[in-house]
């Protein structure tokens, strides 16, 4: 599946929106993807989750055990491209402000691939390669749907992409005079300023 077409699907959803954004990791954009407009719509969401189980699968020699997602936007692609990969689908949650596997059990040495929707920083799928890490598992990569950091977020693993879509970004003490002049909005889940 190319970029385009992945671009595409979003489009189509009407999951792409323009104005002022507060992203989940605190950063300001005029861009934001709202992957929940795609979500709606399992036949597109499987056609997405086909494409990353393929790629998944290309990309790593041995392939996988286990799919562990970052709650909540992580879930349903998680969820998804387990499907494809047949292969079981568990994901991470916060407690006390730290990613925890609260309701399922990591079998040991287990080969786990990250399932993520769009990664930006890269935050909380470091977060989640690390609560993985640390239960006694191998994580092999992160996959996502979109990387809107082109390449630049540091996940901890290999990433892998179905496409790569460069917005602009900016910290709050750090934005264009056209984006302040823009009431902001937070569609986001994480509750950071």
């Amino acid at each position: 599946m190319t970029r385009d077409e992945v671009l595409e699907i979003f489009r189509q959803s009407g999951a792409i929106l323009d104005g002022h954004f507060i992203l989940s990791s605190g950063l300001h954009s005029p861009t934001f993807i709202q992957k929940a407009r795609v979500f709606m719509y399992p036949d597109r969401t499987e056609i997405l989750c086909r494409a990353m189980a393929k790629a998944i699968t290309a990309a790593i020699p041995g392939g996988v055990d286990l799919v562990v997602s970052p709650a909540l936007g992580g879930i349903i692609p998680g969820y998804e491209t387990a499907r494809h990969l047949a292969i079981p689908a568990v994901w991470v949650e916060r407690e006390d402000g730290e990613f925890q596997l609260r309701r399922f059990e990591m079998p040991q040495g287990a080969r786990v691939v990250i399932v993520e929707d769009i990664v930006t920083t890269g935050l909380s799928s470091r977060e989640t390669v690390e609560a993985v890490n640390a239960l006694g598992a191998k994580v092999q990569a992160v996959a996502c749907l979109i990387d809107r950091s082109a390449g630049e977020a540091d996940v901890g693993v290999p990433l892998i992409a179905l496409a790569q879509y460069k917005v602009p970004a900016y910290s709050p003490d750090k934005l264009p005079e056209d984006l302040a002049a823009i009431p902001a909005v937070k569609p986001g889940s994480r509750g950071l300023a």
